[in-house]
C-alpha cells in the first residue's frame, strides 16, 4: 500500500531489544470529496509510522516534509487514562520517497549541490581510472 502525506513532527530514533533501532514518525494524509449536497468535505487521517531498515533516514524526516511511503497498515486499540476507548493506525514502512518541504530540506539540498559542484570538472584525463 502507498500513502502520501506530510510529517506532523520530526522523526525519532528509538532503541529496542537486540541492539536494533526503529525510526518513528507521524504522517497526516489529506483527502477530500463532495457530499450529496455538492459541498467539499476535507478529511485528514493520521498514521504512526515505523521504519526499521536504517536509522540514518531520521535526519531527513522533519516536520512538514512531504513523503510517499510504501508498506502495510495495521490498527491498534487501547483504553486511555480517561477510560475512553481509543483507536489508531500504524504504518509499517518499507520504502520512503522524499518530496521535500521540511525545515531541513533546503539545507540538505544545498549541501548535496555544493558537494557535487566541488567534484565536477576538477580532474584531468590522466586521473581517469581506465
Amino acid at each position: 500500500m502507498n500513502i502520501t502525506g506530510r510529517l506532523t513532527r520530526d522523526a525519532e530514533i528509538r532503541n529496542v531489544s537486540n541492539n536494533r533501532q526503529v525510526v518513528n514518525f507521524s504522517v497526516a494524509v489529506n483527502d477530500g470529496y463532495r457530499n450529496k449536497q455538492g459541498e467539499r468535505v476535507e478529511q485528514t487521517t493520521y498514521f504512526d509510522c515505523a521504519y526499521w531498515i536504517t536509522p540514518n533516514v531520521a535526519r531527513l524526516l522533519t516536520k512538514g516534509t512531504l513523503v510517499e511511503l510504501t508498506g502495510r497498515v495495521s490498527t491498534r486499540a487501547w483504553t486511555g487514562k480517561d477510560g475512553e476507548a481509543k483507536a489508531g493506525l500504524n504504518f509499517h514502512t518499507s520504502q520512503i520517497k522524499l518530496h521535500g518541504g521540511g525545515r531541513r530540506a533546503e539545507t540538505v539540498q544545498a549541501t548535496e549541490q555544493a558537494v557535487s559542484n566541488s567534484t565536477v570538472g576538477q580532474g584531468t584525463e590522466d586521473d581517469l581510472p581506465f
